[in-house]
């Protein structure tokens, strides 16, 4: 039995939507469509075509966790899968994810919280930078990272 403090070893990929869709998909059905309720209209929004894609895939090869990108240094659709939360995915995801942003150099980096989510945005230097507002039903914030 694993302890959630065992270390579980994970990569993160830099993949394409035509390539990775079905994973990427999967994970954001998950956690956003059938855990919190995201009606499928919203979260299938049409910019993944488009987006940059971050996949964490478990030892096995496994689809644990995603994230995207848009222009202009937009980071949307974390999502970690609930057996892998609190491994340290959702910090490797958004790590990276911020890298590519400031490789990019397109001035502040931005993203929509979910307001439980905050404390861990704000952990890695980002700040609340509009009032509170619903998304899919669920209490957000605009956060930045300058």
């Amino acid at each position: 039995m694993k302890h959630a403090d065992t270390p579980r070893p994970f990569t993160i990929e830099i993949v394409d939507w035509p390539g990775e869709k079905a994973r990427l998909s999967s994970i954001r059905t998950e956690v956003f469509i059938e855990e919190q309720q995201v009606p499928p209209d919203l979260e299938w929004d049409g910019l993944d075509e488009t987006a940059i894609h971050l996949l964490a895939l478990d030892a096995d090869g496994r689809a644990i966790g995603c994230a995207r990108i848009l222009e202009p240094n937009i980071i949307g659709r974390m999502a970690v899968c609930k057996s892998w939360r609190r491994h340290g995915i959702g910090d490797a995801l958004l790590t990276t994810a911020v890298r590519l942003c400031r490789q990019r150099g397109h001035g502040p980096i931005r993203l929509s919280a979910q307001t439980h989510a905050i404390p861990f945005y704000e952990r890695a230097g980002f700040r609340v930078c509009s009032e509170e507002y619903p998304d899919a039903g669920i209490p957000h914030c605009d956060m930045q990272l300058t």
